[in-house]
């Protein structure tokens, strides 16, 4: 089985509780890596999709819509996508990643709507997540 690593450790060594006193640890740590997650939320059919990939790339992007498309929601005429303005968010990634027929196939499938810059934490999808941190930790 293969040992999972975190993706912070401690920079300094955590001072353990003891009576009167709770556990002190300092606020800086050692990133070891990252992860992305995708979250889509059907509000509708109370749905949840997740998947997580080691990078946030326009592949992993159009690659995570096509996923949508065909496994997740396979019946759905057109997916209303909700989300923030991450530059690889976009329908040219779509077109990048896949052959031209394959692409305008999923294009086809999709409509994507944008939260404004400021207030991404509107998205439902952020919810989740903040739910899925609250409950892992």
């Amino acid at each position: 089985m293969r040992s999972i690593k975190p993706l912070i450790d401690d920079t300094v060594n955590r001072i353990p509780m003891k009576p009167g006193s709770p556990e002190k640890y300092d606020y800086q740590y050692k990133r070891n890596g990252t992860a992305n997650i995708f979250v889509a939320v059907d509000i509708n059919g109370g749905k949840i999709d997740i998947t997580v990939t080691d990078r946030r790339t326009k592949s992993d992007f159009a690659h995570y819509i096509k996923h949508l498309v065909d496994n997740a929601f396979p019946e759905a005429k057109k997916l209303r996508i909700i989300m923030d303005n991450l530059n690889t968010h976009t329908y040219l990634s779509i077109l990048e990643t896949f052959e031209f027929k394959e692409a305008i196939r999923l294009i086809s499938k999709v409509m994507f709507y944008y939260t404004p810059k400021h207030a991404s934490w509107l998205n439902m999808a952020e919810i989740e997540i903040n739910v899925m941190d609250v409950q892992c930790t």
